[in-house]
């Protein structure tokens, strides 16, 4: 019965994972072919989505940019390398290589006329900033994007998914930040942007090609063994050529992030570092903590105290550098802020000063006031005292009687 149940498990589990009926390999491999060809609309297309993936960047509008990548006719080309690889088609792959490189090309022309001639320039580019250091994780979404985009490719009935995969692969921003590099000659954005446009696009075919390759693509007829099997160890090579510095790279953000959240959760928690001294500021730069500390000096052994909490909460002491003392300014910049405070505070008591003379001179006239009907009433109570004083008894006993 356990058989029977598993199997009846497994067939249910393949009515619902099965290609077979959905998939179209030959009018696939068509539309792809016809997809990589860089001509008249598609080259308009593509200039005028690298300077809306520009502007977005430029103003750090994250909208702006999604819907630059939704315009783009970049995953073809990409697509187009990989199928020639999985179908060993060596002149599909020089067709798609050709206009891979025209691609680029126009792409860097566009975005770097466009950062040549704005006159906006951001003080913080996090946008920008954001695609010149290349981890894993944008191996991993390259390569799972690019699965997505060869099997919306292949099945009969085409959706939406393309469009998912072309902002989830993010081949745009990049390609607009090396031109932002070559604009401004920064060799550190142009290269690590470029790194992470390659890295997209070597993973993204080599996911078309592992696909190609599962469902069954027919074969090229210029085949040749040899060439195939030295084409798949350049392929190799390239792939881990790619994916090392990629791994370093997540690597060291990785290390990055626990030891800021190390170093931020350590001083928050020892802002008090001896009986006259605190922790007022502190900088994470990488792996290295800066702490200023106020009050008064630090013992030899207040100082290993406080170190070696650092290095109990995961913070290496030889990653901190302690500052007593210190402000961040000059000595000649803290003289001007000491006199601007001093300024402001005699500004401040002379306006207080004047404002209590008012407020005197207020008390006095109403003192005044008070005083001038007080003396009023006591007159009222007298003129009142002797009016009854004149009126006898007699007096009040001849008045007439109401009938």
């Amino acid at each position: 019965m356990d058989k029977d149940f598993l199997t009846v498990v497994k067939r249910v589990f393949q009515q619902y994972i099965s290609l077979a009926d959905e998939i179209d390999t030959e009018s696939a491999a068509t539309r792809i072919k016809n997809g990589i060809w860089f001509r008249g609309p598609n080259v308009w297309i593509l200039a005028f989505a690298i300077i809306l993936a520009s502007v977005g960047l430029n103003v750090n509008s994250t909208a702006v940019i999604i819907g630059a990548m939704l315009v783009s006719p970049l995953m073809g080309p990409i697509i187009g390398v990989g199928l020639s690889f999985g179908t060993s088609d060596v002149e599909l792959l020089k067709s798609a290589a050709k206009n891979l490189l025209v691609m680029v090309v126009i792409s860097l022309f566009a975005s770097t006329l466009y950062f040549v001639l704005t006159p906006l320039a951001l003080v913080n580019p996090t946008e920008l900033l954001a695609r010149t250091s290349p981890t894993i994780y944008d191996v991993i979404i390259a390569f799972f994007g690019g699965l997505a985009g060869i099997l919306e490719n292949s099945r009969k009935e085409r959706g939406t998914v393309f469009s998912g995969v072309a902002i989830a692969t993010a081949l745009m921003p990049p390609l607009c930040t090396a031109g932002y590099g070559l604009a401004h000659l920064n060799m550190h954005y142009f290269l690590g942007a470029l790194y992470l446009f390659l890295i997209n696009s070597v993973f993204i075919a080599l996911a078309t090609y592992l696909m190609v390759k599962y469902l069954g693509f027919a074969q090229a007829q210029n085949n040749i063994p040899e060439i195939t099997r030295r084409r798949k160890r350049v392929v190799t090579a390239i792939f881990i050529l790619f994916l090392i510095p990629s791994i370093w790279s997540a690597f060291r953000l990785i290390t990055e992030n626990n030891f800021e959240r190390n170093a931020s959760d350590f001083v928050e928690n020892n802002r008090i570092v001896g009986p006259h001294s605190y922790v007022y500021d502190y900088d994470i730069i990488g792996r290295s903590v800066t702490i200023a500390i106020a009050g008064e000096p630090l013992t030899d052994s207040l100082k290993n105290v406080f170190l070696d909490k650092a290095d109990a909460a995961g913070v290496n002491r030889k990653y901190i550098t302690l500052l007593e003392h210190y402000f961040g300014m000059s000595q000649e910049q803290m003289n001007d802020m000491i006199d601007e405070v001093y300024s402001r505070t005699d500004v401040e008591l002379a306006h207080n000063a004047a404002l209590m003379e008012s407020l005197q001179t207020s008390l006095d006239s109403l003192s005044s006031m008070v005083n001038f009907l007080r003396a009023r009433t006591d007159s009222l109570q007298l003129q009142l005292d002797a009016s009854a004083a004149a009126v006898s008894p007699r007096d009040i006993l001849s008045f007439p009687l109401a009938e």
